[in-house]
C-alpha cells in the first residue's frame, strides 16, 4: 500500500514539474491571456454589461437602464469604425459625432454620453476603467439615463474596440 502511495506522489511530483509556467512580462507580472470573444456570446456580453452597470447605478442611487436596440446599432458602427480609423476617439471616420450616429439609427431620445476604448481587456475590466475615471464615470452613472447601447469589434490580433451609448 505504501509502494502504491510512494508511486502515486512520485507521479504528482513529475507532472507538475511537466507544467508551463505563465509567461511573464519584463517587470516580472504575468503577461495578460487574450480575451477572446465568440462569435455567439454578443447577447451574453451585452446583459453581463447592462447587469454590471445597473448594479453600479443601483449602489450610485440611479434608476436602471434598459438595451436599446438602436444604441446597440449605433455603438456597433462606432467600434467598427474607430478599428479602421486604428484610433480610439469619439469621431466617425466621416466627422460624425455621437449625436449624429444616435440620429442616424433612429433613436427617439437625445445621447446622454459616449464611452470607448481599445484595449485586450474584457467588458468588466474595461467598465471597471471607466469607472476609475471620473468623465466616463459621469456616463455610466448619468441619473438621466434611461436607455444603454453596448457593442465592439474584436480585430484578429485580439484588440477589442469597445463603445457604451447611453440615451435618455
Amino acid at each position: 500500500m505504501s509502494r502504491i502511495l510512494v508511486l502515486l506522489l512520485s507521479s504528482l511530483v513529475l507532472l507538475a514539474a511537466c507544467a508551463t509556467p505563465p509567461q511573464t512580462g519584463s517587470d516580472g507580472k504575468p503577461l495578460p491571456r487574450v480575451y477572446k470573444i465568440r462569435a455567439g456570446d454578443t447577447a451574453k456580453i451585452q446583459f453581463r454589461m447592462l447587469d454590471s452597470v445597473n448594479s453600479l447605478r443601483q449602489a450610485a442611487g440611479a434608476s436602471p437602464v434598459q438595451l436599446n436596440a438602436k444604441l446597440n446599432a449605433a455603438a456597433a458602427t462606432h467600434s467598427r469604425d474607430m478599428s479602421v480609423q486604428n484610433r480610439p476617439w469619439h469621431f466617425g471616420s466621416d466627422g460624425s459625432s455621437p449625436i449624429d450616429r444616435v440620429a442616424r439609427v433612429g433613436y427617439p431620445g437625445q445621447l446622454v454620453g459616449e464611452n470607448i476604448s481599445e484595449t485586450f481587456e474584457t467588458e468588466l475590466e474595461t467598465l471597471s476603467a471607466w469607472m476609475d475615471k471620473p468623465n466616463t464615470r459621469q456616463v455610466i452613472l448619468a441619473p438621466d439615463a434611461r436607455d444603454m447601447g453596448f457593442s465592439w469589434l474584436q480585430e484578429n490580433n485580439g484588440k477589442i474596440w469597445w463603445t457604451l451609448v447611453m440615451g435618455k
